[in-house]
């Protein structure tokens, strides 16, 4: 929380544009991408990675301004990891604007992918998933994934693996189209 909130803070202070998506922090002036602000978020991410969550992979940076981050490596690390990281990298990470556990919007791209992995797992048996839009979760490498409460089963129940085998080229286009790689292109 604190580092949201010293996030904000720098911010305002550093007189940025107000976010177009509620809490995806963009810079003022059209661009957001730039060397300084790549470089900032470099220094955040190998802070990260020395001080307990050593996989952890740069954040994207698109030339509008939108940061892509390895939330899910963030988010699984285990709470020592994550309280020394916090204690060690926050000047970093204020520098960078960047909050490790935020993402931005999914790009229209990985949208409709996930709207076509949906479609085919719904012909396939699961019937109650839902489509994603823009500000639905997603994982980068994994894509939106599937709210275990739409499904009839966890993934050893025989509907279940049948759609995911049925509809796995989609799927794993799906986590392409929401790699780091990609979102850094879109």
């Amino acid at each position: 929380m604190r580092i949201v909130s010293a996030c904000l803070a720098v911010l305002v202070l550093a007189g940025c544009s107000g976010p177009a998506t509620p809490g995806v922090p963009r810079l003022s002036g059209g661009g957001g991408g730039g060397p300084q602000r790549k470089a900032a978020l470099h220094a955040a991410a190998e802070c990260i990675r020395q001080h307990g969550i050593s996989g952890y992979q740069d954040p994207v940076l698109t030339a509008d301004g939108h940061v892509y981050t390895d939330s899910r490596s963030y988010r699984d690390a285990d709470d020592g990891a994550i309280q020394a990281v916090e204690a060690a990298c926050k000047a970093l990470l204020d520098a960078a604007q960047f909050q490790p556990t935020e993402q931005a919007p999914a790009p229209p791209a990985l949208v409709q992918a996930g709207v076509r992995s949906r479609q085919c797992l719904r012909e396939h048996g699961l019937v109650n998933l839902t489509d994603p839009t823009a500000t639905s979760e997603f994982t980068p490498g994994h894509g939106f994934g599937i709210n275990p409460d739409q499904m009839p089963g966890d993934k050893t129940d025989p509907v279940v693996q049948r759609a995911l085998d049925a509809c796995r080229p989609i799927l794993d286009e799906e986590g392409r189209l929401s790699s780091l790689g990609s979102l850094g292109d879109a």
